[in-house]
Order: C-alpha cells, then structure tokens, then sequence
C-alpha cells in the first residue's frame, strides 16, 4: 500500500467550522465543538485523539517519548492533560510539537506546553514566521486580536518529504499550503494485527470565509497553493486518515465513546477522495466566481 491537509456588529468566521464573535457582550463565543473534550481514544497503532470534539489533538506515544500534533485553543492544556493521562500516559514524555497549520485554534497552546515538556518544536518555513509572531502576522487573519496567541520559537524548520523519527516511528512531511501558507500533513505507516496501514493526518483545503484566490489574493500565490495541494492530496491513498476538525473525518460516525479499540473503524479511502473532492468542487466554484469580476 502507498501514501499516494466596534461595537454592535457580529463577525462571524469560519475556520472550518463557525466561530462567533459577539461585540456586543464583549466576549468571544466559542463553537462547543471547540471546548468541549472528546473522549480519549486510540485510532490505530501508536496514533491517538486527545483532542476535542471538533477540534483535533493528535498523540503518536512511542518507546522514547511522544509526538503531539495540534493543541486547541490557547486555555487547552488541562483539558488536553487530562486526556493524556486518561490513556495512561503523561504530558510530561512529549518530545515533538507539530503543528497542522499556524492558526490560533491549532496553535495557542503550543507555547505553554512547550515550556511544561521541553518539547522541540517542529514547523515549515512559512506557518514558522507565523507562529513567531503569535499569529499577528497572518495574511488571512494578522488584523484581528481575537486571532492572536502567545508567539512560540520554532526549534527545527521542515519541509516536503523530511521525516521526523522518535522511538522507531517516523512521520512523512507533506507540505499542503492554502488553508495556510505553511499548513503540513503528516503520514506514517502502522502494521496492527498483521496489517500494514498507510495512515495520513491531513490539513484539508477549507477555505475560510473571506479568502481570495486570484482577485486580491490574501497572500501572493494562495490560488496556485490551493491547487497543487489539491493535487497532492487526490495523489495520496491512505487507508486510514484524520483531520485538524473531526467533522472533517466524521469523527462521531467513525468512533463511539466507550468502544473497544478496533484496527478497521477508521479504515476509510473511500471518504477520503470524496473529502479532497469536495473541497476541490469548493475551490472551483470560488476561482469560477473570482474570474467572472475580471474585465472582460
């Protein structure tokens, strides 16, 4: 098998999923998905959900430590703790930090767990330069402060097919920009049960709401960067994927809380072409509609 991403206004926002921004109250209101903790549980092999409902935490526990990819929102880290140990397992032994894409539901916790473990902190070259800065300097979301998070140094820059090895597991680096200019997947293999696995934790293609293809592109490049990880991504064949949001995945269709481990439940290539393929569609329609403003 082979490997083949003011005052009395409301802003709504979409990362994905929707976030609201009620002004009048002066408080920021949170998807439940967001905050409310999804049952610990292992996927397959060595890859575990630590995470919450519709945002993803991924935990890859080897012999010498653990890889934790994505952290939640910036106050996730009792919640993402107590996940951990409820596997048996201590936030203490991560040794790695990744990072899907560099927007603040994905990233504000990583520097204070980095501080806690010692963790070294893994990142392309592009969502670096973002995390750095705390996500001020983001092209898409840079002017909001509601989008911000505390700025975190990035140890050791990666890139497309590096991988990045602990305790006998190594991670496959796919560079999947668009979502963000630096937003990464990561694929590793898994033999479970006499089985061998192609397993992919991909960054999607959403397009956020207010993004910009080829007319007034939200960063030079972002349509091309759309289509060649749409490209990428269609190339790819995992029999087993995860995603940053798990209603990306069908995290509830795939897992029942309280269930025995089973190796198959999130076997699935088939919904995983038909989820490339829908962001594809998505893409088409908004460049379709992009060029259609240009002068004739």
């Amino acid at each position: 098998m082979k490997i083949r991403s003011c005052k009395s206004w409301l802003i709504v926002v979409s990362l994905c999923t929707a976030l609201a921004v009620n002004a009048l109250a002066s408080e920021l209101t949170w998807p439940s998905g967001w905050t409310e903790l999804y049952p610990a549980h292992r996927v397959i092999g060595p890859l575990y959900n630590v995470g919450f409902e519709d945002l993803s935490v991924f935990l890859i526990v080897t012999e010498e430590g653990s890889i934790l990819i994505n952290t939640g929102l910036a106050d996730s880290v009792d919640p993402i703790r107590k996940n951990i140990e409820s596997l048996g397992f201590d936030l203490a032994d991560i040794k790695v930090l990744l990072c899907m894409q560099a927007h603040f539901d994905h990233a504000a916790a990583l520097a204070e767990i980095k501080d806690l473990t010692g963790a070294k902190l893994y990142a392309t070259k592009k969502d670096a330069a973002v995390l750095a800065a705390g996500g001020k300097n983001d092209p898409h979301f840079g002017d909001e402060p509601w989008a911000w998070f505390d700025p975190v140094v990035v140890d050791q820059l990666i890139s497309q097919d590096d991988g990045i090895t602990l305790g006998g597991v190594t991670l496959s680096v796919h560079e999947h920009p668009g979502h963000t200019e630096g937003s990464t997947s990561f694929s590793l293999t898994v033999e479970e049960e006499e089985e061998v696995y192609d397993v992919l934790i991909v960054n999607s293609a959403s397009i956020n709401p207010g993004k910009k293809m080829f007319v007034e592109p939200t960063y030079e490049g972002v349509g091309d960067d759309f289509n060649q990880t749409l490209e990428n991504q269609l190339a790819l064949d995992p029999d087993v994927w995860v995603a940053a949001h798990g209603s990306q995945y069908g995290l509830k269709k795939k897992h029942t809380p309280g269930q025995n481990y089973d190796a198959q439940r999130f076997v699935d290539p088939v919904g995983y072409k038909e989820m490339v393929n829908h962001y594809k569609a998505l893409y088409d329609r908004q460049v379709a509609a992009e060029l259609k403003t240009l002068p004739q």
